[in-house]
């Protein structure tokens, strides 16, 4: 309980702090809303239609009301509920961050795997060169990359359909892989990992049964971390590719002073940062193979 409380204090000091510093960034949003042809007195009263011209104070106990009944507010520039803009926007990025995760886990973690369980071999250095290389390459360079070799090389080349990807950009596993190797390669140098090797088991039991279970928690810790990224890391991506989920239409927000909708995802990426790291605290005990020892 003491932990659910503080989440909901963080959760509200980070939306109080954007809320002010959106409204005292330069710019006026009824200046953008208005036609070229408008007069000084259309964006006035526009203004005031949209309370821009209230303090801030006011503003913020009036938006802070609403969001505590469970009302975002309205679009100022789509004219349509803050929670409807998000709710059609939410799928679409968790469609593309949840499948680029699993990818991300599944074969980091198990290049991580192979390169512990390899080292001394030409193996571990060559898998090494490769994912620093990777990791360390710009983001928009690797995902247009992947682009030319995979969807429109794959059409040149023939390749059927389903081993051409769609023309967006995902993440690399090669930060996972790194994570992954260095956590396995310093348990399987642990004394019960030898001692399990020395009572004859094979090398797949100590890895699967012994090592991977011990290395399940450091793991989910960084799983917790990456998840809000599946929503707020995407706003990169979705802009580039024009892809229409949260990211694109934060970028648009923004561009267009549309506090509302700004407002509305801060509190979305709050709260999936705030909880992912509660839901490890909790998790993380439960998964601890040394907690019946």
């Amino acid at each position: 309980m003491r932990r659910l409380a503080a989440a909901f204090v963080l959760l509200w000091l980070v939306v109080t702090l954007t809320f002010v510093l959106v409204r005292l960034a330069p710019g006026d949003a009824a200046a953008l809303l208005v036609p070229p042809t408008a007069t000084p007195e259309d964006a006035a009263r526009l203004r005031a239609e949209l309370a821009l011209d209230a303090p801030i104070a006011v503003q913020y106990a009036k938006w802070i009301g609403g969001l505590l009944r469970g009302d975002l507010g309205e679009s100022f520039m789509q004219r349509r509920p803050v929670a409807r803009v998000l709710r059609e926007a939410l799928p679409v990025s968790l469609g593309l961050g949840l499948s680029s995760l699993v990818l991300t886990f599944v074969v980091g973690v198990a290049i991580g795997t192979l390169q512990a369980a390899r080292r001394g071999t030409v193996v571990d250095p060559a898998l090494t060169f490769a994912t620093t290389a990777i990791y360390a390459a710009p983001s928009y360079w690797l995902a247009l990359s992947l682009i030319a070799v995979f969807t429109y090389g794959a059409t040149v080349w023939g390749l059927p359909p389903a081993l051409r990807l769609p023309a967006f950009g995902i993440r690399d596993p090669a930060g996972i892989a790194r994570y992954a190797r260095s956590t396995v390669a310093d348990l399987a140098g642990a004394e019960w990992v030898r001692t399990a090797r020395a009572k004859g088991l094979p090398s797949r039991a100590v890895y699967g049964r012994h090592v991977l279970a011990n290395a399940l928690p450091p793991l989910v810790v960084l799983l917790a971390l990456s998840l809000p990224g599946v929503v707020a890391g995407s706003v990169f991506v979705e802009s580039v590719f024009a892809w229409p989920g949260m990211g694109r239409v934060m970028v648009m927000a923004i561009s267009a002073r549309d506090y509302p909708v700004v407002m509305g995802a801060t509190v979305l990426y709050a709260a999936l940062v705030i909880l992912a790291n509660l839901a490890a605290d909790l998790v993380l005990p439960l998964i601890d193979p040394r907690r019946d020892t």
